[in-house]
């Protein structure tokens, strides 16, 4: 049993470094700028997470690797979403979240995080993701 959770850990943990790697090589950002990538990709996916009604949130979270999943639930207050954020709200809470200045702003770190998460779910979830999101802010999702 202990072996299959370790097995179980160790794959969420690669599977999670790919993801930030994949963050990280859009921009061509080094190893070493990791806490800029993981960020990227926690601020996005709190913004996404409580723009979505509480099912589609639990459904898309089982699609990513544990340990992603846990920065996802990370302090999540499901009878308080969805949240109503427009494409504009949106931009805005991820520069209050992700601190740093980075080359194409806010929303080319959003559409990187949204861009690798996609890759990462299946079409079905993205596509169940992307309706319930408002137009003008689905519009900027690969």
């Amino acid at each position: 049993m202990s072996e299959q959770f370790i097995s179980a850990i160790e794959s969420s943990i690669d599977k999670t470094n790919v993801i930030l790697k994949d963050i990280e090589n859009a921009y061509g950002w080094p190893k070493e700028q990791r806490n800029q990538s993981y960020a990227a990709l926690r601020t996005v996916l709190h913004l996404l997470r409580d723009r979505m009604p509480v099912q589609e949130s639990v459904e898309f979270a089982q699609q990513l690797p544990i340990v992603v999943r846990g920065v996802y639930f990370d302090g999540w207050q499901p009878q308080d979403v969805p949240v109503k954020l427009n494409r504009d709200d949106f931009l805005y809470e991820v520069r209050q979240g992700f601190p740093y200045d980075v080359e194409g702003g806010t929303e080319r770190v959003v559409q990187v995080v949204l861009d690798t998460l996609r890759r990462h779910i299946t079409q079905g979830q993205w596509d169940d993701v992307k309706d319930t999101m408002p137009r003008d802010l689905a519009r900027i999702m690969p």
